[in-house]
Order: C-alpha cells, then structure tokens, then sequence
C-alpha cells in the first residue's frame, strides 16, 4: 500500500506541476495576445490619420499651387500650345509596300 501513495502522490505532484506550468502559459500568450491587439489598434488609427493626410495633400489645388510655385508650370493657353501632326512615311520605292 505503501508504494500505491507514492506513487499516486507522484502522480499528484506531477499534475499540479502540470497545471502551473499550463496557466501559465495560457497567462503569457493571453498578454502577448492582448499587447498585439493594440498594436493592431495603433497601426489602423496611424493607417486612417495617414489616408486622411494623403487625401490632403493630394487636392488638385494643392497640385496646382506647388507645379507653379515649385515648378514654374502654367496653364496651357491656345497662345502656347503647340499641335504636333502625323506625317506618313514616304511609298517604298517601286511600287506598293511589301
């Protein structure tokens, strides 16, 4: 009988080590769950605020204001623009083109 209680104290001992090392665990993970849920959180509000900026700087009067400012570009006006025509090639020589 004796042996029998050592034996199941063992057994005892060892599942509660067990379960110790088994909460504790789960507690880590939990935390690191936690910790990357609001890293996700930080990331989509950082994402948003940059959207919201990108849209920002991308009006078309913003455009507008740096190609002049910046660029020295201007409106195109008839008094500046100039029409390119296609000319065709010259026939081959002896006839139709191959």
């Amino acid at each position: 009988m004796t042996r029998l209680s050592v034996m199941l104290l063992a057994a005892v001992v060892f599942s509660a080590l067990y379960i110790v090392r088994v909460q504790y665990d789960s507690r880590r993970l939990f935390t690191e769950l936690d910790r990357a849920l609001a890293e996700a959180h930080r990331l989509e509000t950082e994402h948003s605020r940059l959207e919201v900026e990108k849209r920002a700087e991308a009006t078309s009067l913003r455009v507008e204001k740096l190609a002049k400012e910046k660029l020295g570009m201007r409106a195109a006006t008839p008094a500046i623009t100039e029409y390119v025509t296609l000319r065709t090639a010259a026939p081959a020589p002896g006839g139709a083109a191959r």
